[in-house]
């Protein structure tokens, strides 16, 4: 917009300051021609009263173009004709005033519009052509023909200027609408770059608050499969303590709390620290379930069975970590709610998943029931479905894997948990 101004500038400067120049120039020359084309005492008089008309003509504009940017209107069209007129009346006295006259092709579309542009040129035409023919009045066949020949090859480059100049126009025009139009878009660009950093900044906080809400249900999750199992465990053996009067069956079951006192402190200090369960420490997955399985058989009256099918092969830490836990869980759950004979647990590699499956002969449960509905028996006041389940399910969605559960009321339960894993042709 800066340049766009600076232009209009220059152009008012020169149609304020060119014609003063312009008429300097043919008044010095027709001075020092005055003689040598004959010009009368009449003539010299007329023409120093029409170059002091001339000047008081521009003092005028001067005066009414201050300030203004200027473009075709009535006063513009008056001083460009009263311009032409006394630059016409000059030239008739000589033919150097032609100079003045050419002041006309000084920025004609700023002062007029429509039909009086090309009337206007072509009135100027006829001035320059009339004195390069040698001077109105024209004299003989051999001046009208001269000025016939020039005034056509004025007109011709008037034409072919004109064709260029309105191009020249065209392409501002559209220079001007496209520069207003980046404005334009750079400011909807500021404003979109403000939103987006403002949009930026809550998606950080929110981000922020997830981050913080999913480490507390992982916590949660870590402490209800880890400390809240080897409690249950440790409560278990040390019930059977208090009933039995065999000393030494006593210092098993105690040997066993302590084991699992030991187990559960140093998984919740795993889990703190979102490490892998000690189990896949030294050990791949499959040796890591069997483990589980063997240590869970001979805290529960349930007989159990470990298989793996396809081929083993490494899982990321992260898979085998869930799989492990979801295990620990069901089999957790399994041994509090099912009142199982019979309790499979099924690691199976597939091309491009692996499946953990769980089953058992126990009580089951519809699980459809709303969370609140409690279970019978001797598990009366736990919640059906639980927390367990619903850690699960998380677990899983975190590997971007899915758990399933099928059951029913004196059917038994079968868990399924599947990740899907990336394939290695």
């Amino acid at each position: 917009m800066a340049d766009v101004a600076g232009v209009e500038r220059r152009w008012t400067a020169s149609l304020r300051l060119g014609p003063y120049g312009m008429l300097a120039a043919g008044t010095a020359l027709s001075l020092a021609t005055a003689d040598a084309v004959g010009m009368t005492t009449a003539q010299r008089h007329t023409a120093a009263a029409l170059t002091g008309a001339a000047v008081v003509l521009q003092l005028w504009f001067g005066h009414w173009s201050r300030g203004r940017v200027l473009t075709p209107s009535a006063p513009g069209a008056c001083y460009y004709f009263a311009r032409w007129a006394l630059g016409f009346a000059l030239s008739w006295c000589n033919p150097f005033f032609a100079f003045y006259a050419a002041a006309g092709y000084l920025g004609p579309h700023r002062l007029l519009r429509g039909a009086a542009l090309p009337a206007g040129l072509v009135a100027t035409a006829v001035v320059i052509a009339g004195s390069q023919a040698g001077g109105m009045p024209l004299r003989g066949r051999l001046d009208w023909a001269l000025f016939g020949g020039l005034l056509c090859v004025h007109v011709a480059l008037l034409a072919v200027f004109g064709r260029l100049a309105a191009r020249e126009e065209e392409r501002s025009r559209v220079q001007s609408a496209t520069i207003a139009e980046l404005q334009r878009a750079n400011a909807a660009l500021r404003h979109a770059l403000d939103e987006n950093a403002a949009l930026h900044d809550e998606l950080l906080a929110r981000a922020r608050e997830a981050g913080v809400a999913d480490e507390r249900r992982r916590l949660a999750a870590e402490i209800h499969d880890t400390l809240a199992q080897g409690l249950t465990g440790i409560i278990a053996q040390l019930q059977v303590v208090a009933n039995t009067p065999d000393p030494d069956r006593a210092r098993a079951h105690v040997a066993r709390a302590t084991d699992l006192a030991r187990h559960s402190l140093d998984e919740a200090r795993r889990s703190v620290h979102d490490l892998a369960p000690a189990a896949l420490e030294h050990a791949g997955l499959p040796e890591a379930l069997r483990k589980t399985v063997a240590e869970w058989a001979q805290r529960s009256r349930a007989r159990v069975e470990f298989t793996a099918t396809g081929t083993v092969r490494p899982l990321p830490g992260a898979v085998a970590a869930t799989l492990l836990r979801i295990a620990q869980e069901a089999l957790a759950n399994t041994a509090r709610h099912a009142a199982a004979d019979r309790v499979g647990v099924t690691l199976s590699y597939l091309d491009d998943e692996v499946i953990l499956d769980v089953r058992d002969d126990g009580r089951g449960f519809d699980p459809l029931a709303p969370p609140g509905r409690t279970l019978p028996g001797p598990d009366a006041g736990t919640p059906a479905g639980g927390f367990g389940l619903d850690g699960m399910r998380a677990r899983a969605a975190r590997v971007a894997g899915s758990l399933t559960v099928e059951s029913e009321p004196g059917h038994g339960t079968a868990l399924s948990a599947r990740v899907p894993l990336a394939r290695h042709d």
